[in-house]
């Protein structure tokens, strides 16, 4: 199998290693199989993907979809290096509001599985970095939202004190005042 899975701090999210195949040529890395995944306990259906390029310094995030078009979110760097973080936003949860770090870059060929229910942000560390996105959801203007990077009680730990922000993510709200409807069962 070209992959291996691991449950992380919030166990809802999954990491997942992608195994590259060396030569001199350069190299063969598959990035996703459905049953491989299934298996694993990822059976989201993905339509859309994306791909987003960021500078050093920037911050994206920290971004969800609410519900009726919440994503589940296959995440990796595929250049460059960059912090990924997600925070549990799911009302009742007993980790509400707790946020796990892990660093994703071309080298570490890691990606996470970010579900509906997760708020998911980035800062990049390298002069710039690519990031790509599997979601199980089309975009939705109507139900983008986002929480501000710098929240007092959520209390992520950036690696950078300075970010670049849009304008756009300067305006979320606390996580207190979010437009969130995600409930844990």
């Amino acid at each position: 199998m070209p992959f291996t899975f691991k449950r992380l701090t919030l166990p809802e999210i999954i990491q997942v290693e992608l195994i590259a195949f060396h030569d001199k040529r350069g190299f063969f890395l598959e990035t996703y199989k459905y049953s491989d995944f299934a298996q694993n306990g990822i059976t989201g259906y993905f339509v859309q993907d994306h791909i987003s390029r960021s500078v050093r310094n920037v911050l994206r995030g920290l971004h969800y979809q609410k519900e009726p078009k919440g994503q589940d979110k296959l995440v990796r760097c595929g250049k460059g290096e960059v912090f990924d973080v997600v925070v549990d936003i799911r009302k009742g949860s007993p980790n509400y509001g707790k946020w796990m770090g892990i660093l994703l870059s071309e080298k570490n060929n890691l990606m996470i599985y970010v579900p509906v229910g997760f708020a998911h942000g980035f800062v990049v560390l390298s002069e710039f970095a690519d990031m790509i996105y599997k979601c199980t959801q089309e975009y939705s203007v109507e139900n983008d939202r986002g929480i501000i990077w710098n929240d007092q009680t959520i209390n992520i730990d950036w690696p950078i004190k300075d970010p670049i922000i849009s304008e756009k993510d300067l305006k979320n709200p606390t996580l207190e005042y979010a437009d969130n409807n995600f409930s844990y069962d």
